[in-house]
């Protein structure tokens, strides 16, 4: 029996649901972190669709909701034996319908920039993944500590200033990954930088990595490679910031991947020369 569009059932994801679909995106070569499911459903617990076909997994897509004004589109991902028969159309009118009225902000690959036109995307800037081994210098470059000595409030209102949206609920889990690690440098009993390191399927990656200088995000990037010698260790940059991408060069990696990010609502105009590494693909 042929299953048609029609037989398609979209629901929230459970925690079980969200464990599968991190497994499809280890799958499609996306590196996601060891034990990013708790804080990706903090984000947002109804953000997360799953479609079925019979009660069995097919697709899914996460829209997670950050207030009334900004959603970020991710995770967007179906098995490649239900590709082309409608069904990803579903999921995504589905998950555009959920953020609807939001500015929409997503990650996507290079290649499918003018679909995303063609649903009301407009180009904003590349973000360029690299590569390169962590280890090197000092593991506590002078004036940088563990951010959990920062109060959480500095935190998550330097963290505001830097993405669209307060996101509190999810950098209270975000910071405290299970193997990771989270830094920052505060000056004048003022936070000026703070970033995060997490194990990944490969190596880890270093994200956010925000500061206010230079100076401030070498020290953090510094101490944060430092606590993972030898290890595949990825940072994602937003290309405009050319002292961003100047950091990971002169750190021997090298440009693996890019994505187009893209809004509905036009480019928000978030200050990238203190993005030196953004949070994730997958939420913004």
């Amino acid at each position: 029996m042929t299953v048609t569009v029609t037989d398609f059932a979209i629901r929230t994801m459970s925690p079980t649901d969200l464990a599968l679909a991190i497994e499809w995106a280890a799958g499609e070569g996306w590196n996601p972190g060891l034990d990013d499911a708790e804080a990706f459903l903090a984000a947002d617990p109804e953000g997360f669709l799953i479609g079925e076909l019979g009660g069995e997994p097919a697709g899914c897509i996460s829209v997670v909701a950050y207030g009334q004004a900004f959603g970020f589109l991710g995770f967007y991902i179906m098995r490649p034996e239900f590709r082309g028969r409608g069904y990803g159309m579903k999921m995504w009118q589905a998950g555009m319908k959920r953020l609807a009225g939001r500015n929409v902000g997503l990650d996507g690959v290079v290649a499918q920039q003018a679909n995303y036109r063609r649903s009301g995307f407009q180009y904003a800037y590349p973000n360029v993944r690299f590569q390169g081994a962590g280890g090197g210098g000092d593991s506590m470059p002078e004036g940088v500590l563990d951010l959990a000595d920062v109060p959480f409030e500095h935190v998550s209102a330097y963290d505001a200033r830097l993405f669209r949206a307060p996101r509190e609920a999810f950098l209270r889990t975000w910071i405290k990954r299970p193997g990771g690690r989270t830094l920052g440098v505060v000056e004048g009993k003022l936070l000026r930088g703070y970033g995060v390191i997490r194990p990944c399927r490969v190596g880890h990656k270093v994200g956010p990595l925000f500061a206010d200088t230079p100076e401030i995000a070498e020290r953090l990037f510094a101490a944060l490679s430092a606590s993972v010698p030898g290890d595949p260790i990825f940072l994602d940059v937003p290309q405009p910031n050319i002292a961003a991408v100047a950091l990971a060069e002169r750190h021997g990696m090298a440009p693996v991947f890019e994505t187009a990010r893209m809004y509905t609502g036009g480019d928000p105009g978030l200050p990238l020369d203190r993005v030196y590494g953004i949070t994730t693909f997958e939420l913004g």
